[in-house]
């Protein structure tokens, strides 16, 4: 027997389905299920029970968000599906009740997974955060808009965003141009979190005021970072002397975050990564949190989770 869900409102049905039906296609590739609708009502039939049982519960929880007067897009169906898989959904509903800032349009920013917002959690509560997954997940973006609420309300004086320079054997020094246009590319990601929050304008203003600070990670030498938010982003790259370095730069009144990928390593011969060496060593350290995150937590294209796992099924890539 197919289930049946009923919708008060028409307009509603139309948020559920999404523009020519793309929420009710992706569930039909992602489940063995067929999904009809008529008017007001949605049908959901399929030869695996359980996959009907599971498109439902993602269509109806879904549709308490609409609502409650939020849109839904592809990625909230697509971070709905993979929690229903993973038997979360019922914590669907919990990452739209916090808001963790607004963007520059003024749009609530808020986490899209259960990983996601425990990422976020632990980087509320600990001084020293890890946020460890694939491209997607969300680890420097949303760290770099914590930093930006953080500095909105006072709680930080300045943020410091750095990353080390090393891009598929390229270094600093054989690349064209002065600092900041050798340094601008690899702290693109950086910077595109910051302008969603805070405006290109803005940034730049505290960049040249030096509230916010983007540089290598070879300019942290020396220094101790107080009553700062520091990221470090493709921290995979860094090694064992440029993490123990970076890492005993914190500071008092200060969060450090370290984000990077340990599959996407582009260290020269044996070199090892400092990432997955300090993760080794501060596994066990309390007030250090250390967040994985993977495939399910991708808010990207709903091809790029499958990519992913696709990739990481040949150990040689």
């Amino acid at each position: 027997m197919p289930n049946i869900i009923n919708i008060d409102s028409l307009d509603e049905a139309q948020a559920l389905i999404g523009a020519n039906d793309s929420h009710i296609t992706y569930l039909e590739d992602e489940f063995a299920v067929k999904i009809h609708t008529l008017g007001n009502e949605i049908t959901v039939s399929g030869e695996d029970e359980k996959d009907v049982e599971l498109v439902e519960d993602v269509l109806l929880h879904l549709l308490k968000i609409i609502q409650r007067g939020m849109s839904i897009s592809l990625r909230d169906v697509q971070s709905a599906a993979m929690m229903a898989k993973n038997d979360t959904i019922e914590y669907l509903q919990d990452l739209y009740n916090e808001e963790i800032a607004k963007d520059v349009k003024g749009k609530s920013i808020k986490a899209k997974t259960t990983g996601q917002r425990q990422y976020v959690e632990n980087i509320r509560k600990h001084d020293l955060t890890f946020g460890i997954g694939p491209a997607g997940t969300g680890k420097t973006f949303l760290a770099v808009v914590i930093a930006c609420q953080m500095l909105r309300e006072n709680q930080v004086k300045r943020i410091v965003l750095t990353r080390p320079a090393v891009e598929a054997g390229e270094n600093l020094g054989f690349l064209p141009g002065d600092l900041k246009e050798k340094v601008d590319p690899y702290l693109r990601p950086l910077y595109d979190g910051l302008h969603a929050v805070l405006g290109a304008e803005t940034t730049d203003r505290l960049i040249e005021r030096g509230v916010i600070e983007v540089a290598p990670l070879a300019y942290m030498r020396g220094r101790t970072l107080n009553e700062a938010f520091v990221i470090l982003d493709e921290a995979q790259n860094t090694t064992e002397m440029q993490m123990k370095m970076f890492l005993t730069r914190l500071g008092f009144g200060s969060k450090m975050i370290v984000t990077g990928d340990e599959t996407q390593i582009d260290l020269p011969g044996s070199t090892k990564s400092g990432l997955v060496e300090s993760v080794k060593r501060l596994e066990n350290i309390k007030g250090i949190a250390i967040k994985r995150m993977d495939e399910t937590d991708v808010v990207r294209h709903p091809l790029v989770s499958k990519i992913i796992l696709a990739y990481e099924k040949d150990t040689n890539l």
